[in-house]
């Protein structure tokens, strides 16, 4: 058998999709979210649900939705 000869791949330069300047905006913008410290819970200091208006963490929105849900539950039977 006759050993096949490799066939080499033609090198392309490398030419950059999106620019330096781009890149470096990008990567700066990352930094600064992972600085930037969200709120603690006023209950448990755990860090607070992004849309929490209130100030909790999403356990604690979920414990709180849930008393509002017994205590209507209870006020009904009572009535």
């Amino acid at each position: 058998m006759k050993a096949v000869p490799k066939t080499r791949r033609k090198t392309v330069p490398e030419v950059p999709v999106v620019s330096k300047e781009i890149i470096e905006q990008a990567k700066l913008s990352l930094d600064t979210d992972r600085i930037k410290r969200r709120a603690k819970c006023v209950v448990c200091e755990t860090e607070c649900a992004p849309n929490s208006t209130e100030g909790l963490c999403w356990v604690c929105r979920r414990l709180k939705i849930s008393a509002w849900r017994d205590s209507d539950a209870q006020m009904g039977a009572q009535e």
